[in-house]
């Protein structure tokens, strides 16, 4: 483990040491479908690349569209994975309300963008991984509980696996939880069973814009990263400020994407193959 050695006290957190969760939670079921061939996955990793909310938008509906033609003239529909960061941006779903927003919409401090996801009013922003799935469900399982299960899935094993936090499901909501602070928030749109819209993980994400509306529409609860949570770790062990200033924002953007498309393979059942495209189609920046 690369975070080993940036750790003050030689290892990563354990479990325990982060597990605060209220009695009220209770764990909802991930069920693998069971007998089903590996399948093939495209993704295209922009990891490093800041892109704007629009551009990522469009080009889902591009995909989601081709896919469709595909399925209708009976044509091979492989699964794809889009992996990136965004410029800071709000955006809503279908039905959100403007009451979550503490800001008059007119004089907003980034864009906001109304789309066709379900779920309230979110904050993208560097620092925060975006997973879009755009995978035809008739191939997995069609159901969308199943579907949102598994994207939390994802999640719960990469904070378990690369950084032993013990995350959570929360009983009628969707998401990621560990203790009280929600840590990936999940909105998706099906259409004809092909999935867009998607993750978002909060890895060293500022999370000052969240402070700008209510969250997923749920008030009185925190939001959480997880840098956030090895600081708060950092801190209970007495570790010095050096310590805790080795970690590289970068670096830990690398270990989570990795294990992100690496959970993703294994809880979708799909051979992940990296496809390139053309940088000059978005206007990005580096991490």
């Amino acid at each position: 483990m690369i975070l080993a050695s940036i750790l003050c006290f030689g290892g990563i957190p354990t479990s325990t040491a982060l597990n605060h969760q209220r009695k009220s939670y209770q764990p909802l079921s991930y069920n693998r479908v069971s007998n089903r061939k590996l399948g093939t996955c495209e993704c295209f990793d922009l990891h490093k690349e800041i892109v704007p909310y629009g551009k990522a938008w469009s080009w889902q509906k591009q995909i989601v569209k081709e896919k469709k033609e595909l399925i209708q003239r009976n044509g091979d529909c492989l699964d794809t994975l889009i992996v990136l960061q965004h410029h800071p941006v709000y955006t809503m779903g279908t039905g959100s309300s403007e009451e979550y927003l503490n800001f008059d919409i007119k004089e907003a401090p980034f864009d906001v963008y109304r789309t066709e996801r379900g779920g309230e009013v979110t904050y993208h922003g560097p620092g925060q991984l975006i997973m879009y799935p755009i995978i035809n469900l008739r191939n997995h399982k069609m159901d969308l509980h199943w579907y949102l299960r598994a994207l939390e899935e994802v999640v719960i094993r990469v904070l378990s696996s690369t950084f032993s936090i013990k995350a959570t499901r929360v009983e009628g909501l969707t998401g990621v939880w560990v203790g009280d602070q929600k840590l990936a928030a999940i909105g998706i749109r099906v259409s004809q069973w092909i999935t867009y819209h998607g993750l978002a993980l909060n890895v060293t994400t500022d999370l000052t814009p969240f402070n700008w509306i209510v969250p997923c529409g749920l008030r009185n609860h925190k939001v959480g990263s997880i840098k956030g949570l090895l600081e708060e770790f950092w801190l209970s062990k007495r570790c010095d400020e050096a310590d805790m200033h080795g970690l590289d924002d970068c670096e830990l953007i690398d270990i989570s994407h990795k294990s992100l498309i690496k959970e993703f393979s294994e809880v979708f059942q799909l051979e992940v193959h990296q496809k390139t495209m053309q940088m000059s189609d978005f206007r990005m920046e580096n991490c």
